[in-house]
């Protein structure tokens, strides 16, 4: 004589995620906080090696119908003239700094690799217009 299996127990419903914990020395910002950063597609028009230090290049980015100077901290890593004509994304709000002489109007996004080098937060379509928010 056979048996028949007992049928199984339903299983448990996963439990619901909760907050992630964030990488040591991180600290969280609220929806509020994040929400004042304004993210913009820059084109990037014109692009030389900082006068005055050796890791910067500056950068005159156009957004839409304004254009404007960035210095970035890339010369390392990227060729100036290898960068005219990209689209990258731009902190378009940050306060305005003057970095070794010349003024920094906005900061450009990269993503830094383990092995120490960059890559530069770009999009995937060459020919997006500058000046769209990123959201």
């Amino acid at each position: 004589m056979t048996t028949d299996p007992t049928p199984e127990q339903p299983a448990a419903p996963a439990p619901e995620p909760g907050p992630a914990p964030l990488p040591e020395g991180v600290t969280s910002c609220n929806f509020d906080d994040f929400s004042k950063i304004r993210l913009t597609v820059a084109e990037i028009i014109k692009a030389e090696p900082h006068p005055n230090a050796d890791k910067l290049i500056k950068l005159q980015i156009r957004l839409g119908d304004r254009e404007k100077q960035i210095c970035a901290g890339i010369r390392a890593y990227y060729e100036p003239e290898a960068l005219v004509g990209r689209r990258i994304v731009v902190v378009d709000n940050l306060e305005p700094r003057k970095l070794r002489g010349e003024w920094s109007n906005g900061m450009l996004l990269a993503a830094h690799g383990p092995d120490n080098t960059i890559s530069l937060v770009t999009l995937d379509k060459p020919d997006f217009p500058s000046g769209g928010q990123v959201s």
